[in-house]
Parts: C-alpha cells; structure tokens; sequence
C-alpha cells in the first residue's frame, strides 16, 4: 500500500506541477484510502435486484377503465433537471388523465426529505401529486414507474406482488459508468420483467440489441417556451452548457474544442451557461443557470452551440433548432435515429471536428427565412409522448394479470 504523500513530497509536487495540481494529487490519494468512491454507490445494499431470483406473489387486478394510484420513484431532484423535467412531464400527464399520482424520492443517503419535496415544489409547480420517501416504504400503488437504474432496483426489490411495474427509460444508463458493478446492476435492471418505455429510437436501439422487450414512446421538445421570437434578430457567437461533473456530456472534449474555435474565430463571442467553472483559458461569458424562457433568449442571440453526448441526444440540440440556433452534435450510435433534422451539424467527437462543426455553423449566414424554416421543422411537443406513456400504463395496470409472476430473464 502506498503511504500518503508527507509535506516534503507535497511541497516538491507543488514547485514542480503548481500548487493546485499537487493539491488534486493529495485529495486523489486520500478519497482512495478512505474509499470516498462508496458514497457514491447510489443503492442500500438490501435494495440491490437480481433479475435471476425475483418472485412475485398474486395480486388483485384492477377493475378496467378504473382511476389508478401511480407511484412513480426517482432520485431527489436538482433545479434545471431535464431528465426530471421529463419525468414530471409524464406525471402531470397522469393527473390530467384523472390518475392519483405519488412521487417517492430515493436517498441513499438519507438527506433532508422536506428539503427535497420543497425543491419539488418549487421547480416543477405544475406537479400536484404528494411527496414521499421512498425509504419508508413505497407500498399501495395500482402501478410503479422506475425512472432511472436505481428506482427499478428499490421497486423491484420491495414490491413483492404481481402489480403492474413499467420503466420510463430516458437513457441507456449502463454507459454512465466504466464496465464493472455499476454498469452490471444497471444493464441488469431492463430485466426485472417491467414494461420497459424508450424514450426514442436510441434507448430502443440499445435494449434490442440486448433482446429486451419494450415500447417506444418519441423524444420531445418543449416547444412552448424555445422558439424563434425574432428571426430578423442579428445573432452573434456560440453557446455551450457546462456540466464538468457529467462526463458523458464531455466537459473537457467541449472545452478544447471552444478553444480551437476561438483561436480560429476570435470575433465570436462564447457564451456558457450551467455549472460554474473557472478554468477557462480564453474569453468566455458565464450566464450560470438560466429559467427556459432565459435560455431560449440566449438561443435566439446565438448563430451556434455545441450538443454533446455520448448517451440519448441532450435535449438543448432541438431547443437551440427551435430557436434558431445550429446545434452541432456528436455522431454516436443510433443518435441520427433520434434526430433526424436536416439542420444539425453532425460531428466526430474530437475536439478538432467539433471545432470544424461550429467553423461551418458561424459560417452559414442564415436568413431570416431560413432560421424560420429550420426553427418550424422542431414541430414535436412532449404530447404524444406523455399520452402513449398514460396509454402504456394503464395498459399494463389494467391488463389481467398472471397468478404466477416471475420476471422474465
């Protein structure tokens, strides 16, 4: 075992490599002595699912046509979440269909539920359905919807009857970690025998790959806040959202990237809005977090952005088209399937290509007419999205239902 770094050896590391990468190199040395990587396992160890032993017991059907209590499970919820975003979406939806919908937050760690619930409330106020922790229970739902790995795990895990359980799956989520105990639990997870919602052509790409059952339901946009408010508007520059903790969204890739296309295209300012950063080596304006409405103003000043994922397409691709914006986004697997806009500028994930994709977005010198044209081809809302999603759900709650319910592995 290495022995933790002594002054000596720290004050070398700083005169040779400054002071802030020796400080990194001594924070690095002690989370992994202390095993600070298990704070982040996202699961009670007695929550883990295992697709090869779930048994489920008979349970009542309910009666067709019928209201249902919809629990629906998910991780606490940050401001500006749009994978939350979407989710409460989906329950708003439920509550406009006449369905009682209970949302149970999932802390591993225990944190402050009423803090949570006010976050809620306050980000999403359209949500009327009550609030609960999930660690005290999740039981009497006619039907539970597992909203990432981990919540299919908890209903999986302690929901012992055959209820109708579904799986609204925004992500491929395996991919959000290396190859290991993370990416197994979660692949794991599309075979607990739910009905498994894709949200677009990506995730149903990747589950059939797999062989597993699903429906698919189509990514939206929300098309009553982005839009183009003036298309004859002089537009400057480039956005890009920062999200340094995520690397899947590709933090570093779009900050090299920025950078060439700065040395390239000075004149352009570059706008970044998100997580706040500080190590920028070029000049870059910082709009922190922004509400929609100042998001979509940001888009409609703006000749291009940069879309980065190496997941399911990030939402801000066809909010910064409806506004009028280019998006230039990474090419990955089945990505072309989910977007298939004539207006994207499609890109290798190198910094170089993606600095060539802004190149020739800036380049284009849209009219008016075409930013028009390009913004009026975002046509798809979250409707019918949110109404097949209802429709799959009451499905599956109301559907007669198997005395013997084993998942399917």
């Amino acid at each position: 075992m290495k022995a933790t770094p002594g002054f000596r050896e720290i004050a070398q590391r700083a005169r040779q490599d400054g002071l802030t990468d020796a400080t990194r190199r001594l924070v690095r040395r002690l989370s992994t002595r202390i095993d600070v990587g298990a704070l982040d396992f996202p699961l009670l160890d007695s929550d883990i699912a295992d697709s090869t032993r779930l048994v489920r017991s008979p349970s009542e059907p309910v009666p067709q046509g019928s209201a249902l209590t919809i629990a629906w499970v998910c991780t606490p919820p940050s401001p500006g979440s749009g994978g939350h975003t979407t989710l409460f979406r989906m329950v708003e939806a439920a509550e406009r269909a006449g369905h009682r919908c209970v949302v149970f937050l999932y802390d591993r760690h225990g944190g402050d539920h009423e803090r949570h619930r006010r976050v809620l409330r306050r980000f999403w106020p359209g949500v009327s359905a009550e609030v609960r922790d999930a660690t005290l229970g999740i039981g009497g739902a006619d039907a539970y919807v597992a909203t990432s790995w981990e919540s299919a795990h908890v209903i999986a895990s302690r929901v012992r009857t055959a209820t109708a359980m579904l799986y609204f799956i925004q992500d491929f989520e395996p991919y959000f970690h290396a190859k290991g105990t993370l990416y197994a639990l979660a692949e794991d997870s599309y075979r607990f025998g739910f009905v498994n919602i894709a949200l677009g052509e990506l995730v149903a790409c990747e589950l059939a790959d797999r062989g597993i059952d699903h429906a698919v339901v189509p990514f939206g946009c929300d098309t009553d806040v982005y839009r183009l408010d003036n298309p004859d508007r002089e537009r400057s520059g480039v956005v890009y959202y920062t999200k340094p903790g995520s690397d899947r969204r590709g933090y570093l890739l779009g900050r090299l990237a920025l950078e060439e296309f700065h040395r390239r295209h000075p004149e352009e300012p570059i706008h970044i809005y998100g997580d706040a950063v500080d190590d920028w080596r070029i000049p870059v304006v910082q709009h922190g977090r922004l509400s929609p409405s100042a998001l979509n103003e940001l888009y409609n000043s703006s000749k291009a952005g940069l879309a980065i994922s190496f997941t399911n397409i990030t939402l801000v691709a066809e909010e910064m088209l409806a506004a009028g914006a280019i998006p230039v986004v990474t090419e990955a697997p089945y990505a072309r399937n989910v977007l298939p806009n004539p207006d994207v500028q499609w890109a290798a994930t190198t910094p170089g290509a993606l600095a060539d994709g802004l190149g020739r977005a800036v380049g284009r010198g849209l009219s008016a007419a075409e930013r028009t044209t390009m913004a009026h081809r975002v046509t798809r809302g979250w409707g019918a999205t949110s109404r097949e999603t209802v429709r799959l759900i009451e499905q599956a709650a109301w559907a007669p239902r198997n005395e013997d319910s084993r998942t399917r592995t």
